[in-house]
């Protein structure tokens, strides 16, 4: 019989590649992955594994063994949620992840209905870059989380993790207008709207993150390379950076509510894309059903509440 525990230590390491990464996200250490590794493989009665230099990839059997172990994970979260929703009341932890833009503008909303609905619920709240949560949700350190997805920047498949949409918002240009920031971007397309600001310094989120990747394929779409002076990942310090001709930068919808007197906005044919991430098989647990619809309600009151200053070209 094979154990669903070694089967779950199988596809994190058909995730994340190495031993060592499979043992620090699950808190083990590297010698007691191998070697559980390796009665799996007893018990399958064949090799899983195979060495490629200094990485460890799956034989064609581990890899249709990891397509089971998912559907056998997604089946039990299924039966978790199942029993949840057996018991009276919704109360316990919930853990959530948010990147931090929504951590100001949707989470507390969410939160307080969540306070009036299901005071037994005790959340609490983590930011974490969008591109780590599925490996925060299969860890086990998140149950469900918000996400984004850019333009240029599309979410990777990932059949372990399930999403439902939230809101898609528009992004912005910000630049300062200072006559020393240069002239304001004019046009339709990325290329006449960022081309005016190819020389100048750029303001984009750190390294290894969804915005960081977003700002520099934008760049590169509209023609150029951008020189990055400043990494951040905080929208507010990217619109007061702005504000003082530090550079331009990319800021979403929700985050450009309330400028500062001295940026200029101009809206991009740009989006982001906000959603609820979960474990797959776990959107029927009532706790993360609670959550889904207190986070819907949250940012359709951010949309009504900010959207329709929005609605066309600030400059």
């Amino acid at each position: 019989m094979l154990d669903v525990r070694r089967l779950r230590l199988l596809r994190e390491l058909d995730r994340r590649g190495t031993i060592a990464a499979v043992a620090e996200a699950l808190n083990f250490t590297a010698s007691a992955v191998s070697q559980q590794l390796g009665v799996l493989e007893r018990e399958a009665g064949m090799p899983l594994l195979e060495r490629s230099g200094r990485r460890v990839v799956l034989t064609p059997a581990g890899r249709t063994l990891v397509g089971h172990a998912d559907a056998v994970i997604e089946r039990l979260e299924l039966a978790s949620s199942e029993l949840a929703g057996a018991r009276e009341g919704i109360g316990g932890p919930l853990r959530i992840g948010t990147f931090p833009s929504a951590g100001h503008a949707i989470v507390p909303s969410a939160l307080a209905e969540l306070a009036r609905w299901h005071p037994a619920l005790e959340p609490m709240v983590r930011e974490i870059d969008s591109a780590r949560v599925s490996d925060g949700l299969r860890a086990g350190e998140l149950d469900v989380a918000l996400v984004h997805d850019y333009d240029f920047v599309p979410a990777s498949p990932d059949t372990t993790v399930d999403q439902v949409s939230l809101l898609e918002e528009p992004m912005y240009l910000a630049t300062g207008v200072t006559p020393a920031t240069g002239p304001a971007s004019r046009g339709e397309t990325l290329a006449e709207l960022l081309g005016p600001w190819a020389a100048s310094p750029w303001i984009t989120a750190r390294d290894g993150t969804t915005g960081h990747a977003m700002a520099v394929r934008a760049c590169q779409a509209a023609g150029f390379q951008p020189r990055i002076r400043h990494q951040v990942n905080d929208f507010r310090t990217v619109l007061a950076l702005a504000a003082t001709g530090q550079g331009a930068g990319f800021v979403p919808e929700m985050a450009a509510s309330r400028p500062p007197g001295d940026v200029t906005l101009t809206r991009l044919p740009l989006f982001r894309r906000s959603k609820v991430a979960f474990r797959a098989g776990s959107d029927t647990h009532p706790a993360i059903a609670a959550f889904v619809t207190a986070a819907r309600s949250a940012a359709d009151a951010h949309v009504h509440a900010t959207g329709p200053a929005f609605r066309g070209p600030l400059e």
